[in-house]
């Protein structure tokens, strides 16, 4: 393609990018019925999956964590302290859904066992409570070897009125055979345990003599007779990770310290059995933990006593004996104050003691309040040592009796202290209740929460709805075929006709392949819509075409036709023959010739002798009289394409070919010649030279502006000028109704 071959045509400049709101509304009536196919099956699913998919239910339950204490009013205000720490709601949660608490509910449960019956997936279990066929299994132990595998066993239930099951490994292999209620076994022991109606229960820890023993006893079991069930095995750390995905745990209300617990499974019973378990669990691990607290200060203290004791009793021993060493030396009343207020320190500075230790577990030393017990220890510190300096004025006697009268007096004070600590520790031990409350039992009301069938199904609509739409709307973005006139004289090329699609013309069609499958023939009137039904919208725009080009042909060098165009299947053979036709009926004598000496099939179906035709003449083996086609409709001639060469563009370039055109231009009216494709073969390239007017037939919705714009320039570069094109095949349709219409405008009968 050259740049002076594009310059022959004044193009058009194209139309701006803006969105049509109309055109987008025309193509979604266009695409109508897709659209409301497509709702309606995704309607259709979405009911469908609402009605049929497994219920999951929930259960709930509510718990109050309080701010805990002591219990016990009369208790000191240091071991108040110490019990009156509060966790907050997200540790609570934590707690709740630690291993810990989830583990115990898991064991009880037997939830490392997996049981359910096999039902078709995800609508399955629906349809069977629907049909009234839902299946029930409950195993309460179920043990494999450690080789095994643990997942892929089925349960067949052979018999329903007397419960007895075969249980197949994922090989299909027969693992074991038992009965509802009984504990069956693959070894011969336990075997012979159910033959003599021994029935050991499940939660006995019987341990297998042989460590490749299978163990099962299934403890419910619903169904009909050849139903199967699925069983596996899991970690224990993989049920509990299931446990705590079904559970949620929440606070209502900021710092309200109300948790709320819901657990979602399809077994509403078993919700409120796991539900009700866990917060038992967690309850109780709240009262251990509150016990255990006061019961290691408890047995600190008791472990202390008794050398505070022993201290005390050696104390007093050295007083007494100091006395009856020194004849019984009493105090003055300077020194038995003294004592007393350095008791009275002693006592201070040991309660200091025991608070900055309870402090150091809770804070740093920057805290506040650990900083002022320090300071009340340097001051009490100090007081000590001034009254150590009083001291040492004393004489010696009383100095000593002062030290040792200190000691027995401090150490009995502490004594007294701890005792009294470790009395009211053995209370709050004893009157634990701990600070958490189940207030609601788990229950459910029996309704599932999902799925939501109404918001499915709303859902399932809109969905089915955007991506109709979206389909709709991505094919006519991807699609490039021309479907307005406007979009081909853009390119610089003239619309001299647009043919509305025939309906007849299609009735037509599919009798001429029935015809061509039983190798049958009809007449050509048969086979023409001018002949068929002349008052058709197709006709009139042929009629249209046929004044068009009667002044468009005055300037041409001959009265030759060339019908093209840039791909196959675009309805060139049918402009030809019925536009043949038209001109024909005007009194015009016309010759149609099928160039298309590869696929050209005009007259395919009629009682056309096609075994000499074009070929024939250009190889010279028939004369141009022999294989023309008389008689056929009055004024109208043909010549078929005849055998199918092995070079038609050969044939075409000889001189017996522009003989024959010269012949028929002197001999006929109008000359039409249906070539082959432009982009598939040079044949029309080459045919186009003998004709002096070229049109190209282009098929609505089909062809692209490309297509025609590069046919057009490939004639052009071997200087055949494309006259106008024929818009065929047209369709009424919503986003293109602006552009065009036709109106029917038929004859009728008085």
């Amino acid at each position: 393609m050259t740049q002076n071959t594009r310059s022959q045509r004044t193009q058009q400049p194209p139309q701006p990018d803006v969105i049509d709101l109309g055109k987008l509304l025309g193509l979604l009536l266009d695409g109508k019925w897709i659209i409301i196919f497509t709702t309606f099956v995704f309607a259709v699913v979405g009911v469908a999956y609402a009605l049929l998919a497994t219920p999951i239910y929930k259960a709930d339950a509510l718990i109050q964590v309080e701010q805990k204490n002591s219990g016990m009013p009369v208790l000191s205000e240091g071991l108040s302290d110490m019990f009156a720490q509060e966790s907050n709601a997200a540790t609570e949660i934590e707690i709740i859904k630690s291993r810990m608490v989830l583990g115990k509910t898991v064991d009880k449960f037997n939830l490392t066992t997996v049981a359910s019956p096999d039902y078709l997936p995800i609508i399955g279990k629906g349809l069977a409570t629907r049909l009234g066929t839902e299946a029930h299994i409950k195993v309460e132990r179920f043990e494999i070897p450690d080789y095994a595998e643990t997942g892929g066993y089925t349960l067949t239930l052979d018999n329903s009125e007397t419960g007895a099951y075969t249980l197949y490994d994922q090989n299909g292999k027969l693992i074991l055979k038992g009965t509802v209620g009984h504990l069956a076994s693959s070894s011969r022991s336990t075997q012979n345990l159910e033959t003599e109606n021994l029935e050991p229960s499940p939660s006995q820890n019987l341990e297998p003599s042989n460590p490749a023993t299978y163990f099962l006893f299934v403890s419910q079991l619903v169904g009909q007779q050849g139903q199967e069930f699925n069983l596996s095995k899991r970690s224990k750390l993989t049920a509990i990770n299931w446990l705590a995905t079904n559970l949620s745990v929440s606070e209502r209300g900021k710092q309200s310290g109300i948790l709320s617990f819901g657990f979602e499974g399809p077994n509403s019973q078993q919700n409120i059995d796991l539900l009700n378990d866990i917060a038992t669990n967690y309850f109780l691990q709240n009262v251990d933990r509150n016990a255990a607290e006061a019961e290691n200060s408890l047995e600190f203290l008791q472990e202390k006593l008794p050398e505070i004791k022993s201290q005390l009793t050696i104390n007093e021993d050295a007083l007494n004996q100091y006395r009856q060493d020194n004849e019984s030396v009493d105090l003055g009343l300077e020194a038995q104050s003294t004592l007393k207020v350095m008791v009275e320190l002693e006592a201070q500075l040991n309660e200091l003691t025991f608070k900055e230790s309870e402090l150091a577990q809770r804070f740093t030393k920057e805290h506040p309040a650990y900083i002022a017990v320090l300071e009340k220890r340097k001051t009490l510190e100090a007081q000590k040592r001034k009254l150590e300096g009083q001291i040492r004025k004393l004489p010696k006697t009383q100095r000593a009796v002062l030290r040792l009268t200190r000691d027995v007096q401090v150490n009995q004070e502490i004594y007294v202290q701890l005792l009294n600590k470790s009395q009211e520790l053995a209370i709050v031990k004893a009157s634990t209740v701990g600070n958490v409350r189940i207030l609601d039992k788990a229950d459910s009301n029996g309704l599932a929460v999902k799925p939501k069938k109404p918001l499915i199904a709303v859902l399932a609509t809109l969905l089915g709805g955007m991506l109709s739409v979206a389909f709709v709307l991505l094919r006519a973005a991807f699609h490039r075929g021309v479907e307005s006139p406007d979009q081909i004289e853009e390119i610089g090329l003239s619309v001299y006709a647009t043919i509305p699609k025939s309906e007849q013309q299609d009735k037509i069609n599919k009798q001429l392949q029935k015809l061509k499958k039983t190798k049958k023939t009809r007449p050509v009137q048969a086979a023409l819509l001018t002949e068929v039904n002349p008052a058709d919208l197709a006709v009139e725009a042929l009629r249209s075409l046929r004044t068009s080009l009667h002044f468009a042909m005055m300037e041409a060098k001959n009265n030759v036709i060339m019908i093209t165009g840039p791909s196959p299947g675009i309805g060139k053979s049918f402009v030809s023959t019925n536009f043949a036709s038209v001109i024909a009926s005007s009194g015009q004598r016309v010759l149609v010739i099928d160039a298309d000496m590869r696929k050209g099939h005009i007259g395919a179906g009629q009682q056309f002798a096609h075994s000499h035709g074009l070929s024939e003449v250009l190889v010279n083996s028939k004369s141009v009289e022999e294989v023309i086609h008389k008689s056929l409709l009055e004024n109208l001639d043909f010549i078929a394409k005849g055998k199918t060469p092995p070079n038609p563009s050969e044939l075409l370039m000889h001189a017996r070919f522009t003989e024959l055109v010269k012949w028929a231009s002197e001999n006929y009216d109008i000359v039409l010649i249906d070539t082959p494709p432009v982009l598939a073969v040079t044949d029309a390239a080459i045919v186009g030279r003998h004709s002096g007017t070229t049109l190209m037939v282009s098929r609505f919705g089909v062809t692209s502006t490309k297509e025609l714009e590069v046919a057009s320039d490939r004639l052009e570069q071997a200087g055949v000028e494309t006259k106008g094109v024929i818009l065929n095949a047209v369709e009424k349709t919503a986003s293109s109704y602006y552009t065009y219409g036709y109106y029917n405008y038929a004859y009728k009968s008085e």
